[in-house]
């Protein structure tokens, strides 16, 4: 649907660039507002309930009007920023998406790196091997309360990475700001991405087809 045409307004509840990116090329007009929260206090046993529980906490619109799976978001973020009243008075929906990623490699499961030395650690990790994204949306009508959510997994195998290649991509920094320090769109990694078995907008942060779908179920 194109953006001059939507007849609901949305919220995009992320800073990530990429996701802003991938929500604008949908043809969607929208705004920005992040959610501050403490994320390392959510914990789950596995990574698509993470990454779940992750989306929900930054999607807390209203103790009365949302809820997903019986049960009201944790943490009180967004929300607090919004006007509720003059969302809910308007004629037209307006829909908050959030999300949030992480990277199983093996066993275990990668945030975004807390330091240079361990964003290098994971990406000679990925040189001649395999891991996963597990991304996670959720769309609210703040309208209605309707919440929808789901889970999302890619596979990506990769070719050897030289080491002058994981440093050009430390130094640079922005493997810091990405959950398990994963860019597989980067110009200096894409040459060696010997497979993705899924889309690459997923593995960004944010499904295009997943998204879509979930906008339609809310609406």
């Amino acid at each position: 649907m194109e953006a001059n045409c939507s007849p609901f307004k949305i919220i995009l509840g992320s800073s990530s660039i990429a996701r802003r990116k991938i929500l604008a090329e949908m043809g969607y007009e929208f705004t920005v507002m992040t959610a501050d929260i403490d994320e390392k206090s959510i914990r789950k046993d596995k990574p698509e309930e993470l990454v779940m529980a992750l989306a929900e906490a930054k999607c807390d619109v209203t103790q009365v009007l949302t809820s997903f799976h019986g049960t009201s978001c944790q943490a009180e973020a967004i929300s607090q920023k919004i006007p509720l009243g003059d969302y809910i008075k308007d004629a037209d929906p307006t829909l908050l998406i959030t999300s949030d990623q992480v990277v199983v490699y093996g066993d275990a499961v990668r945030e975004k790196p807390s330091s240079k030395e361990e964003a290098r650690e994971f990406l000679k990790g990925y040189s001649g091997g395999h891991a996963a994204t597990v991304g996670s949306v959720s769309v609210t009508n703040l309208k209605t309360g309707s919440r929808k959510g789901e889970w999302d997994r890619v596979e990506i195998f990769f070719h050897e990475i030289p080491d002058d290649i994981i440093e050009k991509m430390v130094e640079e920094g922005i493997v810091l700001n990405v959950a398990g320090g994963l860019i597989i769109e980067h110009p200096l990694i894409l040459p060696f991405v010997k497979q993705v078995v899924g889309t690459t907008d997923s593995v960004m942060g944010l499904p295009k087809a997943l998204t879509k779908k979930l906008i339609k179920e809310v609406l």
